[in-house]
């Protein structure tokens, strides 16, 4: 079950980093907390505009950790919570995870489908 603090900051302004391992060592990129959605199954589906190196290293390993948080939202001490995601993930091109992103963000070649294995609030 996806956290309700997590969904919380998901609505808020924040920068997501998303992390992956690939060949060639690891690898971040950023988005934005407000890009991102949760499914009915409850994966977590990311817009990639361009992630090309993400998706290279996610077809070589899928495991990936993603970190969020936001200033506005009541954390575990004080004003501020954040969460690391870890998961496993893959890039979809067609079908309806890849129509139901394209409908909110025309701008994406891919939606990263994430299944998340752990949700932590870290803070």
């Amino acid at each position: 079950m996806i956290p309700e603090k997590l969904q919380e900051i998901m609505k808020q302004d924040g920068v997501v980093a998303i992390a992956t391992l690939g060949p060639d060592g690891p690898h971040m990129v950023n988005t934005w907390n407000s890009y991102l959605r949760i499914s009915s199954d409850e994966r977590l589906f990311i817009p990639a505009g361009y992630m090309h190196k993400t998706e290279a290293n996610v077809a070589h390993n899928p495991s990936v950790l993603i970190t969020l948080g936001s200033s506005k939202v009541e954390g575990l001490h004080g004003a501020g919570a954040g969460f690391l995601i870890k998961g496993r993930a893959r890039f979809v091109t067609s079908g309806p995870d890849f129509d139901f992103m394209k409908a909110k963000f025309a701008w994406l070649r891919a939606t990263v489908a994430v299944a998340i294995e752990t949700a932590t609030q870290t803070w």
